[in-house]
């Protein structure tokens, strides 16, 4: 069984509030717009991160990370990708991604807004986190986080940080 904490958006910003969580998990997934690579290595010195790339990020991030990550956690294939658009609407990469890689779960990011649903035409769960960080248009911070024991997901729930402009 693994203890995931799923996260995007963070935008530079990380604090004590997503660290608490960070040092609950055993993994960290985040979905992109890391901001600052500082982030990235606060995350990694703690829990094994798996991530990609947002449209913010520079190069040094985007060196240190990819476009896409597919991986195998437990008995579930996940790919992420920071922009995905949506069910049933995903963008031209999202639906080539999904198609090569056929995952169980599908992970992005980009818009700031939480949405995780099933799409079943597709067979594939739909999670975007929301925004963790505090710079962009959302009103509250948030994460998701949940278990995966073997093929099932498990114990799901979303984490809200707080208000955006609020220090925490």
């Amino acid at each position: 069984m693994k203890k995931i904490l799923l996260l995007s958006d963070t935008h530079s910003y990380i604090d004590n509030g997503i660290m608490k969580y960070v040092n609950q998990t055993d993994e960290v997934w985040h979905a992109g717009d890391i901001g600052k690579i500082d982030v990235l290595e606060t995350l990694e010195r703690k829990v094994f991160v798996r991530s990609v790339y947002g449209n913010i990020d520079d190069h040094i991030v985007r060196s240190a990370t990819k476009e896409t990550n597919t991986f195998i956690c437990e008995n579930i294939k996940v790919s992420m990708i920071h922009i995905a658009g949506k069910p049933p609407h995903y963008n031209k990469k999202a639906n080539a991604l999904i198609k090569m890689e056929s995952p169980k779960i599908l992970v992005c990011g980009h818009s700031h807004i939480l949405k995780v649903e099933y799409d079943r035409a597709k067979d594939i769960l739909y999670m975007n986190p929301g925004a963790a960080g505090r710079h962009g248009f959302h009103k509250k911070r948030t994460m998701i986080r949940f278990e995966i024991n073997g093929k099932e997901i498990e114990n799901m729930e979303v984490i809200e940080l707080g208000n955006r402009s609020k220090l925490s």
